[in-house]
């Protein structure tokens, strides 16, 4: 394996100039750990490219026929009835510890509230169910749902 020290990469093929400095690459990799790549933030912060990253989305409305709008990482989505809802994510997570982040609405000026319900179904590594409605805890059917994931994968 070949060593390459450089202080600064300069796109010399011509194109664009604005994109000079563009470095195109398919697969980027931590030097010391695979795993992990530091990425200086704002002032002399540095945070973790993984761990930064959404590792799954969903986007889905219950109005008539439950159906997903927009994914990423998912294989399977289940409506369980109304205002409940279940996802499979393709690539599972390390633990069942992952971050789960939603809304819910419909643009009626309504309070509405998406939860991961462990009460009912706890979550799996690839799997967590959601349930959503109004204020008062009644269960409803959104126009829009979103569920953003974070956590490690497996």
């Amino acid at each position: 394996m070949s060593t390459i020290f450089a202080d600064n990469f300069k796109n010399t093929s011509g194109g664009d100039p604005v994109n000079i400095n563009e470095v195109k690459t398919d697969k980027i990799t931590g030097k010391t750990t695979a795993g992990s790549i530091p990425v200086q933030g704002e002032g002399t912060a540095t945070t973790n490219l993984q761990q930064g990253l959404a590792k799954s989305f969903i986007r889905w409305e219950n109005l008539s026929t439950a159906s997903v709008l927009n994914s990423f990482n998912h294989s399977s989505f289940a409506d369980n009835g109304t205002g409940d809802n279940s996802i499979t994510v393709t690539s599972a997570f390390l633990n069942v510890n992952y971050v789960h982040t939603g809304m819910a609405g419909g643009g009626n000026g309504n309070l509405a509230f998406i939860q991961q319900c462990e009460s009912h179904v706890a979550a799996t590594t690839t799997a967590a169910r959601y349930q959503s409605g109004y204020a008062n805890d009644a269960l409803y059917d959104w126009g829009c749902l979103n569920v953003t994931l974070h956590g490690d994968l497996a």
